[in-house]
């Protein structure tokens, strides 16, 4: 009965911990959307999401970035918890939200005419902009590589399912990484981050009703 009330008590830590996988994603798309639709001189087929971080208002998508990501690296170690038999996920999404806390620590620099009265074109690139995109890069290229990790220990259409995601959002990815400025390379980044940040939280979901809590 011991072990019982244990092992209980156990998965409902772990289902506290993959609850933050479902909440990550809307959170963090919802506040950049937000200020995105209504901060002065920004363009969503233009602009990527990290310019957020400048300007008066700049303090939101940075508290955006750092909360989201420790909601991530919550949500990682629900999934090492839950898929022992595969610890890479949960170490490779977990890398992926220390990267969003390292984008907030790391501000994007101001380009592309946003914050308004910024110059047109990428403008000077900052030690602090390197390492925004350097984590960025990091972090996309692990959450990714989780979707394909996770695969290997679920069922066949769950797998095809993170398999795809995972090819998605790199694809999307590659895309905004060419340099390419084209209203489609950003736009599809955005659809990219929504099919990642939704893979995290269907995969929570399912792991969150495997465990028995009572």
């Amino acid at each position: 009965m011991t072990t019982i009330s244990a092992d209980i008590r156990a998965n409902r830590v772990t289902r506290s911990l993959l609850g933050y996988g479902v909440l990550a994603g809307p959170f963090y798309v919802v506040v950049s959307l937000a200020q995105a639709l209504t901060r002065d001189g920004f363009e969503l087929t233009r602009h990527s999401w990290s310019l957020l971080s400048n300007g008066s208002l700049g303090w939101i998508q940075i508290t955006n970035f750092l909360l989201t990501g420790l909601m991530v690296l919550a949500a990682a170690v629900g999934l090492s918890r839950a898929v022992p038999q595969s610890p890479w996920t949960g170490r490779l999404v977990g890398v992926f939200g220390a990267s969003m806390l390292a984008a907030g620590v790391l501000r994007a620099d101001p380009a592309l005419g946003f914050p308004a009265g910024t110059p047109d074109g990428m403008g000077t690139v900052s030690w602090h902009g390197i390492g925004h995109l350097a984590a960025g890069a990091i972090g996309f290229l692990c959450v990714a590589a989780a979707a394909w990790v996770l695969a290997r220990h679920q069922s066949p259409g769950l797998a095809l399912y993170s398999r795809v995601s995972g090819t998605v959002f790199l694809l999307a990815f590659a895309g905004i990484a060419s340099g390419n400025g084209a209203p489609g390379f950003t736009v599809g980044f955005i659809a990219g981050v929504l099919v990642i940040f939704t893979w995290l939280a269907v995969v929570s979901i399912r792991l969150y009703r495997s465990l028995p809590c009572r």
